[in-house]
C-alpha cells in the first residue's frame, strides 16, 4: 500500500533485502535498507537516544556512560542475534537523512519486532506507523502473530501500539509483551 520497491533482491521466505521506499503522509520519503558494518556508531547513537532519559538520572564518572552505553548495545545485538541469527536489521533513512533503526526477526509462529527506535526531529511524521503496517500486513500474509516488548514505564509507546491494536498477552519484569494477532 505504501511501498514502492527499488533493485530488491527477494530472500526464499519472500522478504526483499535491498532499500524499499515509502510516502510519509506529509511528504517526504521513509526508506529502509540493510544495515552494514559502517553504519555501527550511528546505530550505537540510535541506542543512546532511547536510553537519555532513562540514564540522566544517574551521575557518572567520565567516560563511564559510553562504556555502559556501548556495553548495553553489544549486549542486545548479542542477544537478539543469537535468537534471530537470520534476522533482519534494518537503517531508517527519511529525506536521505539517518534516522533510526528496525530490527525484526521470525520463525513459525511469530514475527518479532525486535526493536525500532527512531531519533527525536524524525518521529511524529508517520515513520513508525508505516513500518509497523508493513509488518502488520506481513503477518496477515503468513498467519503469523506479531510480538513487541515494550518498557513498562513508556506510555507513549503502549498508546502508539494500542492504537494500531496490538493488546498485553504478559507483563514480565520491565516489560510488557504485546501482540498484534488477526
Amino acid at each position: 500500500m505504501f511501498e514502492s520497491q527499488m533493485n530488491q533482491e527477494v530472500l526464499p521466505d519472500g522478504r526483499a533485502t535491498g532499500p524499499t521506499q515509502f510516502l510519509l503522509p506529509q511528504g517526504g520519503t521513509l526508506t529502509l535498507r540493510p544495515r552494514v558494518a559502517a553504519d555501527d556508531e550511528f546505530l550505537l547513537s540510535v541506542y543512546d537516544s532511547t536510553r537519555a532519559d532513562e540514564l540522566a538520572q544517574v551521575e557518572w564518572a567520565e567516560g563511564q556512560r559510553e562504556q555502559f552505553i556501548r556495553w548495553q548495545f553489544d549486549l542486545q545485538r548479542s542477544e537478539y542475534e543469537a535468537r534471530f541469527p537470520d534476522g533482519l536489521y534494518e537503517v531508517i533513512v527519511v529525506d536521505g537523512q539517518l534516522a533510526g533503526r528496525i530490527w525484526t526477526g521470525r520463525d513459525k509462529e511469530q514475527i518479532r519486532l525486535l526493536d525500532i527506535a527512531i531519533l527525536p526531529e524524525f518521529q511524529n511524521r508517520g515513520v513508525g506507523t508505516i513500518l509497523l503496517h508493513r509488518l502488520i500486513e506481513e503477518a496477515i500474509k503468513e498467519g503469523k502473530a506479531l510480538r513487541h516488548m515494550v518498557y513498562v514505564l513508556n506510555n507513549e509507546a503502549h498508546r502508539f501500539y494500542e492504537r494500531l491494536g496490538f493488546v498485553e498477552i504478559e507483563a514480565f519484569g520491565a516489560y510488557k509483551h504485546m501482540e498484534w494477532k488477526k
